[in-house]
């Protein structure tokens, strides 16, 4: 039974994981950029809620449409006076860039929400759900469901829609893409409006299980070896490299840490992505890319 505890509170934990790989993922298929500031968006995102619900009084069903247009918005406009300008550069210039960014964001943040703790209200019912002897939150289970039908959306997304194709044209080749004519500069704002929009809803989860405060950006260096692990092109490839991860976290929380007293936890997920690396350097699901000299 403590088993099926661990292995269920991981997946709980995985689901949030991969609501944040997935931020990461959609970029990166969009335009090939992997976006460094993702962490201090969802920290962005967890704070304008908070103060929608307790500065403005908003209700906090009311509040989550807003916090996630306003993130949509951010990531549109963090595209059109940030990254457009870097149409056409290295893809390392733009990764620095959005070193910058996250830097930039997370001093604001400070400025502006100061270092304090804050408490997100919950709208879930406190009382846990018990299925078969195994307690889970609202929260975590909401966090799944939501994690599993944003998979569903965007698999379809980009393997149906013509955006989405345009999308992945893009992040494949620009100058082709254009071509074939496909609009760069609306792909690009849509991607970053769209992946702030994803970061936005993890935001929102992890203020509720976790504390609020500016450190809350560094969650997503937890969540990187899901991206990795699962490609960093793959949609079901982030869900299940979050769960993955979340799985094996807890595991290695819940029995090793007890052998060697503590740190095994941290650790772990690392280990077992420079493992797999070392057999699959694209990832369990990422495309082998094979250049022609």
């Amino acid at each position: 039974m403590y088993f099926l505890e661990l292995l269920v509170s991981g997946i709980a934990v995985g689901s949030l994981y991969a609501l944040i790989a997935m931020g990461f993922v959609l970029i990166y298929k969009g335009t090939g950029v992997i976006n460094f500031a993702q962490g201090e968006v969802i920290m962005v995102a967890a704070f304008i809620a908070y103060y929608l619900t307790k500065g403005f009084g908003i209700p906090f069903l009311l509040a989550v449409p807003i916090t996630l247009v306003a993130t949509a918005l951010l990531g549109a406009i963090t595209e059109r006076l940030v990254i457009r300008p870097m149409l056409g550069e290295p893809v390392f210039s733009v990764v620095m860039i959005t070193i910058g960014l996250s830097i930039f964001l997370r001093s604001m943040a400070g400025i502006v929400f100061g270092h304090h703790n804050y408490i997100l209200p919950n709208p879930f019912p406190v009382e846990p759900v018990h299925i078969a002897g195994i307690t889970l939150s609202h929260n975590h289970i909401w966090s799944m469901g939501v994690a599993f039908c944003l998979m569903v959306v965007f698999f379809l997304f980009f393997q149906y829609s013509r955006l989405g194709l345009g999308m992945r044209a893009t992040a494949n080749d620009q100058d082709t893409a254009t071509l074939m004519g496909v609009n760069i500069k609306r792909v690009y704002a849509l991607t970053w409006g769209i992946s702030f929009l994803v970061a936005g809803v993890a935001g929102i989860f992890l203020a509720n299980v976790m504390v609020l405060n500016v450190g809350l950006a560094f969650v997503a260096i937890s969540a990187f070896p899901a991206v990795i692990l699962g490609g960093l092109e793959s949609v079901p490839g982030a869900i299940i490299g979050g769960l993955a991860i979340g799985v094996i976290e807890n595991l290695a929380g819940g029995y090793l840490d007890q052998m060697v007293g503590g740190g095994i936890k941290d650790v772990t997920p690392f280990a077992v992505l420079f493992l797999v690396l070392m057999i699959k350097p694209y990832g369990l699901f990422g495309t082998k890319e094979v250049e022609r000299v």
